[in-house]
């Protein structure tokens, strides 16, 4: 590790660090409801209601698409997501929430955040733009594609 604060094997441990025992504390919760962290993270990215093409979902989950697909069926065999081909390309495939899914996401995620409400602090809104900031400049692609086109 370097000798300089901020330095990027620093940030690396502290990011990852930070991830895996926030994944653990949700994970947790989750747990109570037999899911696992990647099917709450499935959930969450659904959640917005627009469909989501299956690579998305796996980039989301952090999951090769063989590990994704058991995932996907496990939800789908819940009644929580449904798939669908995708209207402007049939060779693509989109998942949704069912309405249960919706339900059960609302109600999961508030459960998640009471469980994390004590560790927020006023500084919150700032790191979620921070680590926003961060990812649009390590992720260059998911940048452009956020961008809005001019016709």
């Amino acid at each position: 590790m370097s000798d300089l604060p901020g330095a990027p094997a620093d940030l690396l441990r502290l990011l990852t660090r930070a991830e895996r025992l926030l994944s653990r504390r949700v994970g947790a919760v989750v747990a109570a409801e037999s899911l696992s962290i990647e099917a709450w993270r499935v959930l969450c990215l659904l959640s917005d209601g627009l469909g989501h093409p299956m690579s998305d979902v796996a980039a989301e989950a952090s999951l090769p698409p063989g590990t994704l697909t058991k995932l996907m069926d496990q939800l789908v065999d819940r009644n929580l997501v449904f798939r669908r081909i995708d209207p402007a390309d049939r060779r693509r495939i989109r998942a949704y929430l069912t309405e249960r899914g919706r339900r059960e996401h609302a109600r999961l995620d508030a459960t998640v955040r009471t469980d994390l409400a004590g560790l927020s602090t006023s500084d919150d809104a700032e790191l979620t733009r921070q680590l926003n900031d961060l990812i649009a400049r390590l992720d260059p692609d998911r940048r452009r594609a956020a961008a809005p086109t001019t016709a």
